[in-house]
């Protein structure tokens, strides 16, 4: 098993190690060393990886020579399959100004549905190592943190009620220390990255950021109108709270929202779902929703259910008509419940206020 430790992601973290003088053993990726051929000519390269890190032809000849495996990088690409990193919203909305339809997200998405029917083997192959790649980032990014997932429908809308009290969820829940990650899109996932955002911010912050974004009330018809609502209430309050959105191109017509500081975006939406979940160790919250939100219940009930991942990990479904009487998830969920170890990890509240204490509760 590969140790983070040998992982280098920056040149930053090159630069630290190769003063040391080997390489060996080390996994570099995505790393540009340009300009760092005198350094690879010099150090003790063998049995090292470099994923995607660009190199003078001289470095590149060496350092196989040397016995490392090299991986190029492939050009030509909207995306970066080897990447060591989250993206971040700047990254993903880049060129905004210009139209949303030109940003590395837009161009992602037009590729993932060309190459999809393209069926090309290849393709696939760099959308898994994209994915995978993903993952490792997610994993060292959130390896101390206590996660709450938060799901809930991509509809809701800016400037209603239930926008409101999703966003006023996710600041208290990042005020009392948890890290919340959602699906990283507009919606209910949306609002709960906002408020997180904006937790280090005055209350009254809230308020006037929700009023702002009210002006552009869904990503339907201009997806570029509505993140540009997002990037203003940004750089009214520079500097937000810290959370993670975990999206997918599957759904791309769908951006991802620019709230979240740290964004794990899949090609791979069953990775995504199942990832999502698995993370949120400190408990998820379900905020009324539909299909989606359903699937993610059940998604989330059956290792619980079967122990396959140790403790229960509390589940708090929020809208007692909604999921009683509109989409009765509650009942199936407190019947498949009765006798396991998840019977006294799952809960009922009629709003978010609840939800906070309600977790603590139960953690």
């Amino acid at each position: 098993m590969v140790n983070a430790d040998i992982e280098i992601e920056t040149l930053a973290e090159f630069d630290q190690v190769v003063a040391r003088g080997s390489l060996s053993g080390y996994r570099i990726q995505s790393v540009n060393l340009l300009e760092r051929t005198f350094a690879l000519l010099a150090a003790d390269t063998s049995a090292a990886v470099f994923l995607g890190c660009a190199m003078e032809p001289d470095a590149s000849a060496k350092v196989r020579a040397d016995g490392a495996l090299v991986f190029p990088p492939v050009p030509d690409l909207p995306f970066n399959p080897y990447r060591g990193l989250l993206y971040a919203p700047e990254e993903l909305f880049e060129g905004l100004p210009g139209g949303y339809e030109a940003t590395p997200d837009a161009e992602t998405y037009a590729w993932f549905r060309e190459s999809g029917a393209d069926r090309d083997v290849f393709s696939s192959m760099l959308r898994s190592v994209h994915d995978d790649a993903i993952s490792d980032a997610l994993d060292e990014h959130l390896a101390t943190a206590r996660v709450v997932g938060v799901m809930g429908g991509h509809a809701m809308s800016r400037g209603s009620a239930e926008y409101r009290g999703a966003a006023e969820l996710g600041r208290a829940l990042t005020r009392s220390g948890l890290t919340v990650a959602t699906g990283g899109g507009p919606g209910a996932m949306e609002a709960a990255n906002l408020g997180a955002y904006l937790a280090p911010a005055p209350d009254e912050a809230l308020a006037e950021a929700l009023e702002l974004l009210a002006k552009a009330p869904s990503f339907e018809p201009s997806v570029s109108d509505w993140a540009r609502a997002a990037f203003a209430v940004r750089d009214r309050w520079p500097g937000g709270g810290d959370s993670v959105g975990i999206p997918t191109w599957f759904y791309g017509h769908e951006p991802p929202n620019a709230f979240a500081a740290h964004i794990a975006k899949y090609f791979a939406n069953a990775t995504r779902e199942d990832g999502l979940l698995a993370r949120s160790t400190a408990g998820v919250v379900f905020l009324p929703g539909a299909a989606g939100t359903v699937q993610e219940i059940f998604d989330n009930a059956t290792p619980n259910y079967y122990g396959s991942r140790g403790e229960p990990a509390p589940m708090v479904l929020v809208g007692r008509t909604h999921w009683t009487e509109h989409l009765p998830a509650w009942p199936l969920l407190r019947a498949l419940a009765r006798g396991r170890a998840m019977e006294s990890r799952i809960a009922l509240v009629d709003s978010v206020d609840e939800v906070p204490g309600v977790l603590a509760s139960m953690n």
